[in-house]
């Protein structure tokens, strides 16, 4: 990074910088792809720049639901808010070793702390009437209709490959670490946070927490986190080099750079796949439109490939989105 002043970082890891398709998400395997994120990001992260780290789980949840559902007649099962907080743990222990190990290498060691994040979402979301995120493992009819009526679980056919079951993906509301968040960013950690879109909480009239099972999108969750820590840069890492217009046509054309009006306009008219770049696009607009409007710092999104992170940080590849 060329410019004096220090930035605030929200990257993004999707979940291809963690596991990679048809990979079967051995620790091995996992290591691995943390270790070329790392290596990319190695400039960023060394810098004096404030850096916070968020990522997905959907595949190391999935897992630990294949273990859940293997071992229920003599290991009791966890809730789904407990899992994910499982994932947070020993993911960011992963993320947290590798970087912190590259920096030591680099000879800029510094600090870094996984942070185990809840999000409050509104129990009253529309999505919890609309249940529509699969999880876990699939199933033949007659154990599906076991576990609905025995768990009360909303379950789907999915695609002719068997029965799975669905939760709520509710919108994020505020994360309740992000004060937190911010103190160690100011102390000069690197942080790890809202992991998988961090745990699902809803406040009651006694303004306690608790959790719910539900799986909240990990873009709009580090959105959110951007927005209240006052981050000038969200770095969304993703599948593809590029957002881009007109999407699985042979007319598919890259972004290279767009305003935030762009952005919406071409949401509006569909040109981003919606279980894919949709959301992420959706996050940028989120980030960009709720950002401080008090201050005239410029802000950013960044989309693109982990391997391709040291070049879209110096302006070299990726999509950019701007106010």
């Amino acid at each position: 990074m060329s410019e004096n002043k220090p930035k605030t970082f929200v990257i993004a890891l999707g979940g291809n910088s963690i596991l990679r398709a048809n990979e079967k998400g051995t620790p091995e395997e996992q290591y691995k792809n943390i270790d070329r994120t790392a290596e990319q990001l190695l400039d960023l992260l060394s810098s004096g720049n404030r850096v916070v780290i968020t990522h997905g789980n959907g595949p190391q949840v999935g897992n630990l639901l294949l273990a859940d559902e293997a071992t229920a007649d003599i290991i009791p099962s966890m809730p789904l808010d407990i899992l994910g907080a499982q994932a947070q743990g020993y993911m960011g222990y992963m993320i947290q070793n590798t970087v912190a190990n590259h920096l030591r290498q680099a000879g800029a060691p510094r600090n870094i702390t996984t942070v185990v994040t809840e999000v409050i979402v509104d129990g009253d979301d529309p999505a919890f009437q609309n249940p529509s995120k699969p999880i876990g493992p699939f199933y033949d009819a007659q154990r599906a209709e076991q576990r609905r009526k025995e768990e009360g679980w909303n379950i789907i056919e999915d695609a002719g490959r068997g029965y799975r079951r669905v939760v709520a993906s509710p919108f994020p509301l505020d994360i309740q670490q992000a004060r937190i968040i911010k103190s160690m960013l100011n102390s000069g950690e690197i942080v790890i946070a809202a992991g998988g879109g961090g745990i699902p909480v809803i406040r009651d009239a006694n303004r306690n927490l608790h959790g719910v099972e539900a799986v909240i999108d990990k873009d709009y969750a580090s959105a959110r986190l951007a927005v209240q820590i006052d981050a000038d840069v969200l770095f969304i890492l993703t599948a593809v080099e590029y957002a881009y217009r007109d999407f699985g046509t042979p007319h598919q054309k890259p972004l290279e750079q767009l305003s935030l009006a762009e952005a919406k306009a071409l949401l509006a008219e569909g040109h981003f796949g919606k279980g894919s770049m949709e959301p992420k696009i959706r996050a940028a607009i989120m980030f960009l439109e709720d950002a401080n409007q008090q201050e005239s710092r410029k802000r950013e999104v960044v989309i693109t490939l982990p391997e391709s992170a040291a070049k879209a940080l110096e302006g070299e590849t990726g999509t950019r989105i701007i106010k």
